[in-house]
């Protein structure tokens, strides 16, 4: 015997998560809210899904990447497989581009988890990087090859959080870490949008284990983009075809023999 706990059918009817799809759902949430059913089982409240689009408008586009240039160059060999360029935008997932959210949400949510009750908040901070700092690890969320000193991302997060009611004790303790991080090197350091975004979410409510999946269906949506420009530009015209050429003009071929 099989059981889950997320959809059924039968000739006249859709159940999803215990909602009738077509009139519970179809029409009454949105993308996002769907995203959340998943993840906690239960359709979100109005500020809860204007939140989690929020955040996940913020990192489903970002231009040039990896993942999107992946993405072209896949649908440059198989035009014919648009799923096959989407997926390839997406293995890149890991611990440089787009993990750190999910690092970031871990190491608050253990980290909260780990505190004695009456522990401050600047405690836990200090803790968290007196560890990084013995390990000799980044710190995750933070710093960013372009959005220096402030990721603009940041800020606005932040500020929803805080309109919506979801700046909790994760997004908290991600400020007192920034904040301690600046004291300790005397500098001004960025908090980036993954972190922060990281540091929202676990105030939603989600896992850390589940703030990967959140971004790479937020990433998939930014990925149609960048095909149906490809696309409508076609093969010859194309960004991954002008990359192709010009990595192989510009390669020096030395044989070892």
């Amino acid at each position: 015997m099989y059981t889950t706990r997320i959809g059924t059918s039968t000739p006249d009817s859709i159940n999803i998560y215990g909602y009738d799809l077509c009139s519970e759902v179809i029409g009454h949430a949105g993308l996002a809210d769907i995203v959340f059913l998943g993840a906690q089982g239960r359709l979100p409240t109005g500020k809860e899904s204007k939140m989690l689009n929020a955040l996940m408008v913020g990192i489903a586009e970002h231009g040039f990447t990896p993942s999107s240039l992946a993405a072209r160059l896949t649908w440059l060999g198989a035009p014919e497989a648009t799923q096959a360029a989407v997926a390839a935008g997406l293995l890149g997932a890991g611990s440089v581009y787009l993990g750190a959210m999910e690092l970031t949400a871990r190491t608050l949510q253990e980290a909260l988890e780990a505190a004695p009750g009456e522990q401050s908040t600047q405690q836990t901070a200090g803790e968290i990087l007196d560890r990084f700092e013995t390990s000799g690890e980044k710190v995750p969320g933070f710093g960013h090859p372009t959005h220096r000193p402030r990721d603009p991302r940041t800020a606005r997060y932040f500020e929803l959080a805080e309109e919506w009611g979801f700046l909790g004790p994760h997004s908290l303790l991600l400020q007192a870490v920034h904040s301690e991080m600046e004291l300790r090197r005397s500098q001004l350091i960025t908090l980036n949008g993954a972190g922060t975004f990281g540091a929202v979410m676990s105030d939603l409510g989600f896992h850390w284990r589940q703030v990967r999946t959140v971004v790479v269906a937020a990433r998939a949506v930014g990925l149609v983009g960048h095909i149906a420009e490809e696309a409508a530009r076609g093969t010859a015209d194309s960004t991954a075809q002008a990359l192709f050429r010009h990595v192989e003009h510009h390669t020096d071929y030395q044989p070892q023999r």
